[in-house]
């Protein structure tokens, strides 16, 4: 089929106003790819994009860093990538390489990244063009609507569990059973974690024990520190649900030189109790993405202990309704956009 020249994209073209624009299909540049998109996540921080508010953006944007597709163009000097590979691109989408961080090997926080959706355009478009070293290999056995979340929620829950020095049979708590925590959930009991979900309501709780964790606690009725203490503390809390909140109260919940790691990014601040955190040693801290190796980890991993997303699919044009879905706490529990590109 012969290629249009023309591609759909969705872009924030005010604040909180998301339309779909046709644009010319690009170019990739030198040590970039071009992606015809097969699917893209939607994730909490597009909301950064579409309120444009995080810092730096112009608008307008396409947003989107939870995005899969072929490789249907390569930039000069791209040797690593082939033509109609499928590949994964995240939040942290290319580093600049001299910066400090950078330097001492610490890519996810380079200090003047590419961020998919935010400095470029991201994945809520038929087209995509990325940085080459940005890329992951996706595998076969994932369907790319499947990948897709695995991209930012799946890595972020994935390596902050992985990072966090824990060893098989330790006591992990997950805050929240929602886009990250219903992937928290299961990477912890596959890591070989004693898994305890958080969440509101009875209505989650077989949803929590399907997903794998021994024990859930309702924070409609208990005290959810007061009952990880009961259980000799957590070794780690990983908090995904974005409530400020309903974080801070989790650090009396922790033991011993426990860990609070926050994921979730609230809009309202973390209110702490220092005597917990001094008596004990106890630590929160914050885990941001991965690496792309980082992020084919996350995928075989996935593939390895048949972990999957819960998502559902709505086409390109859809993205306002997909996005509002999310944002009112509807969705269950990743909003996966899929092109629907006439270009074969």
């Amino acid at each position: 089929m012969e290629m249009k020249d023309t591609y759909k994209a969705v872009e924030v073209s005010a604040p909180g106003t998301l339309r779909v624009v046709e644009r010319q299909v690009p170019e990739p540049g030198p040590g970039q790819v071009r992606i015809r998109v097969e699917a893209c996540g939607i994730c909490h921080t597009d909301a950064a994009t579409v309120t444009g508010t995080y810092p730096g953006l112009t608008l307008p944007r396409v947003p989107g860093h939870e995005v899969v597709g072929r490789i249907e163009a390569l930039g000069i000097g791209v040797s690593r990538w082939k033509i109609g590979q499928r590949v994964g691109v995240g939040l942290i989408a290319g580093e600049d390489g001299v910066c400090e961080p950078c330097r001492r090997g610490d890519i996810v926080n380079c200090q003047n990244p590419v961020v998919s959706g935010v400095t470029v355009d991201g994945g809520y478009a038929e087209v995509m063009i990325a940085e080459a070293r940005a890329l992951s290999s996706v595998p076969d056995e994932l369907t790319s609507a499947e990948a897709a979340p695995l991209l930012c929620a799946g890595i972020t829950t994935y390596n902050a569990l992985r990072n966090a020095g824990l060893r098989g049979g330790d006591l992990v708590a997950v805050q929240g059973i929602g886009g990250l925590g219903h992937l928290g959930v299961q990477f912890a009991r596959h890591m070989g974690f004693r898994t305890v979900a958080i969440g509101k309501g009875r209505d989650k709780e077989k949803l929590a024990k399907d997903l794998g964790a021994h024990v859930y606690i309702d924070t409609a009725v208990d005290d959810a520190a007061a009952v990880l203490q009961r259980m000799g503390g957590a070794r780690a809390i990983l908090a995904t649900a974005p409530s400020g909140d309903a974080m801070g109260p989790l650090v009396s919940g922790l033991a011993v030189r426990g860990k609070l790691i926050v994921v979730g990014v609230p809009g309202d601040p973390i209110q702490l109790n220092a005597f917990p955190l001094v008596f004990g040693g106890r630590s929160i801290y914050g885990s941001l993405t991965g690496t792309p190796i980082d992020n084919e980890d996350t995928l075989a991993f996935s593939v390895l202990e048949s972990i999957r997303p819960m998502i559902e699919t709505l086409p390109l044009e859809q993205a306002a309704d997909a996005y509002a879905r999310m944002m009112q706490g509807k969705a269950r529990f990743r909003m996966v956009l899929v092109p629907k590109s006439e270009a074969a």
